[in-house]
């Protein structure tokens, strides 16, 4: 099995691809903005739900071990929040419905979970050279 078949690094780097092709598409909106009639897009959000799960393994659930302790949900069933995508309602008179600010929250965001899929990558491959016994 070679080193890029683990399933960990392979959706690391399917990850980072994902976050490179976002960046894309944020720096056409930004460069778009001042466009009459642009509307800003986005990529679908990265689906690891099925990456991440493995036929045959269960739900991990914390135990209580007091009886003032909360109870919590089992790993993987999400936090019980609705996430809503909001759309941006902001237009100039020319039709542009890029909002700046918006943008570059969303480019900064991109770029740290790129940061941090590509130094878990990095870790990674340094843990798997540790064991082999390179260094």
């Amino acid at each position: 099995m070679a080193i890029t078949d683990l399933p960990l690094l392979s959706m690391l780097k399917t990850k980072m691809r994902w976050h490179q092709a976002r960046q894309g598409v944020l720096a056409q909106n930004v460069a778009n903005a001042d466009t009459p009639g642009f509307r800003p897009s986005d990529i679908a959000a990265m689906n690891t739900q099925n990456t991440v799960r493995t036929p045959g393994l269960t739900a991990v659930a914390a135990t209580r071990t007091h009886q003032s302790h909360l109870q919590g949900m089992p790993m993987g069933q999400g936090s019980g929040f609705k996430t809503e995508d909001t759309k941006g309602w902001e237009r100039t008179p020319g039709g542009n419905a890029v909002v700046l600010e918006e943008q570059m929250i969303k480019v900064s965001a991109n770029q740290f979970d790129f940061q941090m899929a590509s130094t878990l990558y990095s870790r990674s491959l340094g843990l798997l050279k540790m064991a082999v016994g390179r260094s």
